[in-house]
């Protein structure tokens, strides 16, 4: 006997198709609700968009409410180019006036009107997608609620019988889901957004509330709008199933490869480098990542205390030319205070820059700043998150991290030690009252590697590891304050 499978609707929103397993029930109804500024029109456009431009399913956005040229911006904000579109008949953007005024319940009150236009719309470029925006305004003078129970049946059931895969959005009710509250209850899929403002942070987030005949994820997950359109982070994405890569990769310090057997990171690794504020975290970063594009490798920079100009500047002083490849493009910056989002947020701009940029290395600098906007608690479960996910994609990164002076250093550097593959921990020295620098790396999984601790200097020719170890003897590491 065949198993008969729910048939799915590709969104070609990243992130959503893989929390649907598959996309929206094709040839059903999808209700989209939510409140203002959370995103329902964005995301019902990227829907129709992708699924003219990637799946040959053209379609029709239908408005209520907005006059044609705010929707000509809407998209043409998201990169879509309606004009185009409309041209090669992949596209109909119609706006529906409808005055309240002018919506009397007197005799039958029926859709005849608009089945015919959307109809029309669908027939001429032969449309497979539909989004309907916003469905309380053609209720807006109907108050008898069997009538508009009838009429939300009959809209529902004539988009079925057409076998359209639509979305439907709504605005939240005071108290139900929908406005109406009948909504929900006639939709084969209800998808609920919501902006939410947590210490004057703003973040969206997706929740699939049902699915009728098929698994889905049911959790919260952040989502994104931005120029590249609209993408969700599920959970899901941060897993324990990524593979191992045996290969290895230059730190970009000869010296210090040395101490890693001779041979550097393991690709698609995560490495920690940590400590207190001069120690030199932010210049073994930069030689990590002039080096991947020495290689012809594409890396992401994402800073979250110094601009792009300023890196570039600071690191032209130890020999490190990060303008040119900048210039080239294998080097992208991604500069932004970490109050400047909420840490949903940052974790799905990440994403989608590692998505879009596709790089081979990236550099996280410095990581510690996320506890300005997040409990420690908070910014851990971020970080997995963060570390599982570029490891999945096989970007081999580097995250520094500030040693808090007012904390211990191991409870400081173990909140997200224990998450990374290699850790090399940068001290503060005091010989003959002479201020020095040295390091040493406590864990590198999978490898042979120096256990000593051992000085570095920062000059003019980069970071350099001295050859001669340390001796103990004469040598202490210098005790941060508070520790």
């Amino acid at each position: 006997m065949t198993a008969n499978f729910l048939a799915k609707a590709p969104t070609g929103i990243s992130g959503l198709d893989e929390m649907t397993m598959g996309g929206l029930p094709k040839g059903r109804p999808t209700l989209l609700c939510g409140g203002p500024g959370s995103g329902k029109t964005l995301l019902s456009m990227s829907f129709i968009v992708n699924g003219a431009l990637r799946y040959g399913e053209p379609g029709v956005f239908m408005s209520f409410e907005e006059r044609p040229e705010d929707l000509r911006a809407n998209f043409t904000s998201l990169g879509f180019d309606v004009d185009d579109l409309t041209k090669r008949e992949l596209l109909v953007v119609d706006h529906v006036r409808l005055e309240r005024s002018e919506i009397e319940e007197s005799g039958e009150y029926d859709l005849e009107g608009i089945f015919v236009r959307l109809g029309y719309a669908v027939d001429t470029i032969g449309a497979k997608r539909v989004a309907i925006d916003t469905i309380e305004a053609l209720f807006a003078g109907l108050s008898n609620e069997a009538a508009l129970r009838s009429e939300l049946r009959r809209l529902f059931g004539w988009l079925k019988e057409r076998g359209l895969t639509a979305i439907i959005t709504g605005e939240r009710g005071a108290s139900h889901l929908t406005r109406y509250g009948l909504e929900e209850y006639v939709s084969d899929c209800v998808i609920v957004l919501d902006n939410r403002i947590v210490d004057q942070l703003s973040t969206r987030r997706l929740r699939i509330l049902k699915y009728r005949g098929s698994a889905h994820g049911a959790d919260e997950y952040p989502f994104l709008i931005d120029e590249r359109g609209a993408s969700v982070l599920p959970i899901s994405s941060a897993g324990l199933d990524h593979s191992a890569c045996p290969e290895r990769m230059s730190t970009g310090v000869a010296s210090l490869d040395s101490m890693l057997g001779g041979e550097g990171y393991f690709v698609g690794s995560s490495i920690l480098v940590s400590g207190a504020a001069g120690t030199g975290k932010s210049s073994l970063a930069a030689h990590f990542a002039e080096a991947g594009c020495g290689r012809g490798e594409k890396v992401v920079y994402v800073a979250l205390e110094e601009s792009a100009p300023q890196i570039i500047r600071n690191m032209a002083s130890i020999g490190v030319d990060l303008g040119r490849w900048a210039t080239s493009g294998l080097l992208r910056f991604n500069a932004a205070r970490p109050s400047y989002y909420g840490l949903e947020t940052h974790l799905a701009k990440i994403l989608r820059e590692v998505q879009c940029f596709q790089p081979k290395l990236a550099v996280i600098d410095p990581i510690s700043s996320f506890l300005s906007i997040g409990s420690g608690r908070e910014v851990h479960a971020m970080l997995l998150r963060l570390a599982d996910i570029l490891k999945a994609h096989n970007v081999t990164t580097v995250f520094t991290e500030l040693v808090a002076t007012n904390l211990r250093r191991d409870e400081a550097e173990a909140s997200v030690s224990s998450l990374m593959d290699t850790w090399i921990s940068l001290r503060r020295l005091e010989i003959a009252g002479d201020a020095r620098r040295a390091l040493c790396i406590v864990k590198s999984r999978g490898m042979a590697h120096s256990r000593r601790v051992r000085e570095f200097v920062l000059e003019d020719a980069g970071f350099t590891v001295v050859d001669e170890p340390l001796d103990p003897s004469i040598t202490t590491l210098r005790q941060e304050p508070g520790a």
